[in-house]
């Protein structure tokens, strides 16, 4: 009996080490960091631009995985379900406020199931129209979409994305239509786009503005409050005729459940570090990115005031769970 006792109280120590033996020796491989979408799209274009200059500071090859398709959920519930080791993160965004409501029977909590790390930067979006479409401003838009005897499409990277709800804010605000094409990633979305299958997207900076650049798709409005850097001539929405109108797109890394906080503090710890990288904010702002670099908690609570205020959006538009 008093040796099973011993046993039983030395399985208890060690299972008691495990996770601070863990932390101390992490990471001692190659980390994954899972991308809900398709390459060449904004959360893949955020994720190459920083997994590098992070995999160097934490001493390991980090490598960017895509897992796109059902609005980021199947990314997101493929790094619920792995081990909260800190070898499989995960960068994805506005998601992870507004699945609860855009997603029927959705088999985690994004606020519960997950262990958020930082808020790594936000951006904004843009409406981006084919050249053939008669439209230049959001005025032009709004008579366009009026009047037009067919709906105007506009596509998104995800049921539920940043593009999807400024679109359904624009239709509140503006009284119109428009339609939603929903893809998996903006990559797909935007040749569809230039391929002139559908009218227009509301889509983020950093994944349209070299499009937009070449002359293959025209920028009309930014949604956010201020114009943006990168596009410093393309008018807010709210200053073309829909004043109060803001949406930002916003990406953070997040890890399983009960990441031990040892390894959740070096990961924003160097997160930060990377953010203040000269080659990596130049490339971020090349693209139309704003780093942030929040810490856990903060990001947190980010997430749920975004829930709060955007779950009285998709309330607002009749949008059901799929």
């Amino acid at each position: 009996m008093y040796r099973i006792l011993v046993t039983f109280v030395t399985a208890l120590a060690i299972a008691g080490t495990a996770a601070p033996v863990q932390a101390q020796t992490w990471p001692s491989r190659t980390i994954r960091l899972i991308v809900p979408a398709a390459a060449g799209g904004t959360v893949d274009l955020l994720a190459r631009a920083v997994s590098v200059k992070l995999g160097d500071l934490l001493g390991q090859t980090m490598i960017v995985e895509n897992r796109p398709g059902a609005s980021t959920s199947i990314a997101e519930e493929y790094v619920v379900r792995q081990a909260p080791d800190g070898y499989t993160l995960l960068m994805s965004g506005i998601t992870l406020a507004t699945q609860p409501f855009m997603r029927a029977n959705l088999p985690y909590d994004p606020q519960k199931d997950f262990t958020m790390i930082s808020l790594v930067a936000t951006s904004g979006n843009v409406i981006v129209v084919n050249p053939a479409v008669p439209v230049k401003t959001v005025n032009d838009l709004i008579q366009l979409a009026k009047s037009s005897p067919t709906p105007l499409y506009y596509g998104t990277p995800a049921f539920g994305a940043t593009g999807h709800l400024a679109a359904e804010m624009f239709n509140q605000m503006a009284g119109t239509k428009l339609r939603q094409v929903p893809y998996k990633g903006a990559a797909p979305a935007l040749q569809d786009l230039i391929g002139g299958q559908i009218h227009m997207t509301f889509d983020n900076i950093p994944a349209a503005i070299n499009f937009v650049r070449s002359g293959k798709i025209r920028a009309v409005a930014v949604t956010t409050a201020k114009r943006d850097r990168q596009l410093p001539d393309v008018p807010t929405i709210a200053e073309s005729g829909l004043p109060g109108y803001e949406i930002v797109a916003w990406f953070g890394m997040v890890a399983p459940a009960k990441l031990p906080r040892e390894i959740s503090g070096r990961l924003h710890a160097e997160i930060v570090k990377a953010l203040k990288d000269p080659v990596v904010l130049d490339r971020l702002a090349r693209i139309g990115f704003e780093p942030v670099g929040s810490t856990p908690a903060e990001f947190l609570a980010y997430v749920k005031a975004e829930s709060d205020k955007l779950g009285k959006v998709i309330k607002a538009a009749g949008m059901k769970p799929q």
